[in-house]
Formats: structure tokens, C-alpha cells, sequence
């Protein structure tokens, strides 16, 4: 039986392409916005230690903090003090940026911008040496900001006998804190709200200085 020869036969083309699968979708994630990621940056712990506060430090700090106390107990106002009115001075000019910057927020958020910016500036410091792990300068920072609290306090007791001199000789029409008490319905209650604000303003800086104390003990002990 004679053999049958598959030579010169073409074998039949198959392809073998694969089928295309559709593509999953994945859904783009959204990037956190700026001020989300300026409050995680804040509060992330730095990846370094805080660094060690040396005796002469905290002794020159602790002198410097006592001497700025006794100031603001017996010349707020700095009537006497020049170191006073060289720090009134520099609160009054983050105090006066706060105005235009808080503006585009409404009439509120514009009288409420002068204090607001006062505290902030003072907050962005402390906030910025605590990234650095900067023991003195974080505690120099929040001394700052705290002993902002009793300017704030002497300006909220002014609301109801107007006895501040105010920039540019306005009258009360130009007070920020009796406009904005009288907008929330508090006027009457501007001597509580101003001893709550000053005795804040004290505990923080006594808080801030035994902090700065705590951190040279713990220097101490490594």
C-alpha cells in the first residue's frame, strides 16, 4: 500500500493571537489639598530628636522669661518699659496684617484677622522650630505666643470703657473686640472672657517654661 506524503500540503494557518482583555479602570486617587498637607507635614514627628538643652541655655532663657514675666505683671502696656514697647510694637504690626489677610473671609473674619494674625505668626515660629526639634527656639516660640494671650486680654477689657488710644485716633466704631462682641451678643460678658484669655495666657507661659526645664532634665539623664 503505497505510503501518502504530506509534503507539499499548507497546514492550515491558526491563529494564536490572544484574546485583548478590557482594561480595568483604576480609579485615580485624588491628591490631598494644601492645607491638608501643610496640617500633615505639622504634625509628623520629625525624624530626629529634640536637641539637648545645656544649663547655660536654660539658665538664659529661664532669666529671660522671668524678667519678661515680672514685666508683664507690672507694666503691660509698657507705659515704662522699652522692652515692652518694642514687643507691643511687633504684635501690633502682625496684628494689623491680620486685617487685609482675613478680609476676603467676610466682615467678621476681617475684625477678627487683626488678633487672629497676632497669634498666628507666633504659632508658624513655634511650629517651625518643633519641626527642627529646636528645644529653646520652640519654647521661645510658644513663650511668644502665649504672652500674646495678655495683649489680647488688656484690648478685650477695653470693649465696654473704650480708654485705649486706638491707630489713627478712631473712635469705637474702629474697636475690634467691641465690634465683635457686640456681633456675637457678648458685650456684657467681656470682663469674664478677658480674665479667661489672660489666665490662658499665663498658664501657657508657665507650661512652656517648665516644659523647657523638663527637656534639660531629660539632656541631662542621656
Amino acid at each position: 500500500m503505497p505510503l501518502i506524503s504530506n509534503k507539499g500540503k499548507k497546514k492550515p494557518f491558526r491563529s494564536y493571537r490572544k484574546p485583548e482583555r478590557t482594561p480595568v479602570l483604576q480609579e485615580e486617587e485624588s491628591e490631598p489639598g494644601f492645607l491638608t498637607q501643610l496640617w500633615a507635614r505639622a504634625v509628623e514627628p520629625a525624624s530626629h530628636p529634640w536637641k539637648p538643652v545645656p544649663f547655660w541655655a536654660l539658665a538664659v532663657t529661664s532669666v529671660c522669661f522671668a524678667y519678661l514675666m515680672y514685666l508683664l505683671k507690672t507694666d503691660l502696656l509698657g507705659h515704662h518699659s522699652f522692652w515692652m514697647r518694642g514687643l507691643h510694637r511687633v504684635n501690633l504690626v502682625f496684628h494689623e496684617f491680620g486685617h487685609p489677610a482675613f478680609s476676603f473671609f467676610g466682615r467678621t473674619m476681617s475684625i477678627l484677622g487683626g488678633t487672629l494674625g497676632q497669634l498666628l505668626i507666633p504659632l508658624i515660629v513655634t511650629t517651625a522650630f518643633w519641626r527642627q526639634r529646636d528645644t529653646i527656639g520652640c519654647a521661645v516660640g510658644a513663650f511668644w505666643f502665649f504672652e500674646n494671650f495678655l495683649d489680647v486680654a488688656v484690648y478685650m477689657a477695653d470693649a465696654q470703657v473704650l480708654l485705649l488710644p486706638l491707630i489713627g485716633g478712631l473712635g469705637s466704631e474702629a474697636h475690634d473686640w467691641r465690634n465683635l462682641f457686640t456681633i456675637w451678643n457678648v458685650l456684657d460678658k467681656t470682663t469674664v472672657i478677658a480674665g479667661t484669655t489672660q489666665t490662658l495666657g499665663w498658664l501657657g507661659m508657665f507650661a512652656t517654661w517648665i516644659w523647657l526645664s523638663w527637656r534639660w532634665l531629660c539632656s541631662k539623664n542621656t
